[in-house]
């Protein structure tokens, strides 16, 4: 078999993600391979409606299809996800810091407050009305 290099769209890729009908088929083929009428009896749209899902599904490369008998057994490929991932993997690092950031802030602020309010006499300064 011929190894060959397949290019996902991640535009594809995000379109079928956006219905969520259509995440909730790419959950149902996580737990492993279904037929359409499998699939199709867990929603309650019509057949015809789950079928379209299917298909775009497919153009997307989130699922493979092949024929079992009479029926067509659709399995999830994650491949595609990868593009998403790399994608949601630049806003983890933002966030990350963004909280990070936002920790040192409190605690140097936190730091301020309680050192403030409980400086030692000796480093305070005293005036006439302290007498």
């Amino acid at each position: 078999m011929r190894n060959r290099s397949v290019t996902y769209s991640s535009e594809a890729t995000f379109q079928a993600l956006a219905d969520p009908t259509r995440r909730a088929v790419l959950d149902l083929l996580r737990r492993g391979s279904q037929p359409a009428g499998e699939i199709a009896r867990a929603f309650p749209v019509s057949r015809p409606a789950i079928s379209k899902h299917l298909r775009l599904l497919r153009r997307a490369h989130l699922v493979q299809e092949h024929r079992q008998g009479r029926n067509r057994v659709y399995h999830l490929n994650p491949e595609p996800l990868r593009a998403v991932d790399s994608w949601l993997d630049q806003y983890r690092t933002f966030w990350k810091m963004s909280l990070t950031n936002l920790k040192r802030f409190v605690e140097a602020e936190y730091s301020k407050e309680t050192n403030q309010g409980h400086a030692p006499k000796s480093n305070r300064k005293t005036s006439k009305g302290d007498l």
